[in-house]
């Protein structure tokens, strides 16, 4: 509170200080979320592009294996599935983007050739391997597009903490500090006031009293 303020010059000067020192912090901050909103801007776009090649490759994918299990039949394209099956090696590191740490995910292409397949190439339909090269190029559409969304997500959450600490500065702190300022710098010339005012009555009061002290004594007529 204003009243728990201590009035003195050295204050003020401490509270102007913090003024500038918040006033910077808060000009950097407003720098930074305006950094921060064009890389969003740009990385939603990418989110987009990887969105609409995820949807076509995925349409190309089902497209294809339904024709796969009309030509080879499902029994199959069960079989080839199971024995194409392996993991996706992925490798997550982190990068920087405007000070913000986001995800960067690092890997090899998923398509691989006929016989890395693990099926038999002898006897099966070419509609499977078509198949296959579709599913592994939605594989490699799904990565892209959670590494993008992954990031948006990262520089989103960031930009809202630095919208919290840019409020509090410019709705809390400086607002705060500015109305102790004023409040110490009008208590202060207040006092500097009443201060003149007193010192300027002390010196009428003494000036009276030193014309008191050096005035002739009047002189007592004395009637015969």
């Amino acid at each position: 509170m204003i009243t728990k303020v201590s009035c003195t010059r050295m204050e003020l000067l401490a509270r102007k200080a913090q003024i500038k020192l918040a006033s910077q912090g808060r000009d950097l901050l407003e720098q930074k979320r305006t950094a921060l909103m064009k890389e969003l801007l740009r990385l939603a776009d990418t989110v987009m592009e990887h969105s609409d090649i995820l949807q076509q490759v995925a349409a190309d994918a089902r497209m294809k294996l339904a024709r796969a299990e009309a030509l080879a039949g499902r029994e199959a394209v069960v079989s080839a599935a199971l024995a194409a099956s392996e993991e996706v090696p992925l490798q997550v590191s982190t990068a920087n983007v405007m000070g913000v740490k986001v995800p960067e995910i690092e890997q090899k292409r998923v398509d691989r050739p006929l016989l890395g397949r693990g099926y038999s190439i002898v006897g099966t339909s070419i509609s499977i391997d078509e198949t296959a090269s579709a599913f592994e190029a939605q594989v490699d559409a799904i990565i892209q597009l959670a590494e993008s969304e992954l990031r948006l997500m990262r520089l989103a959450d960031e930009i809202q903490r630095t919208s919290r600490r840019l409020n509090a500065l410019e709705h809390l702190l400086i607002p705060r500090l500015e109305a102790e300022s004023d409040y110490i710098e009008m208590t202060l010339d207040e006092r500097e006031r009443t201060d003149h005012f007193r010192l300027k009555l002390v010196k009428r009061i003494l000036e009276r009293r030193r014309s008191a002290i050096s005035a002739p004594p009047d002189i007592l007529e004395i009637s015969p």
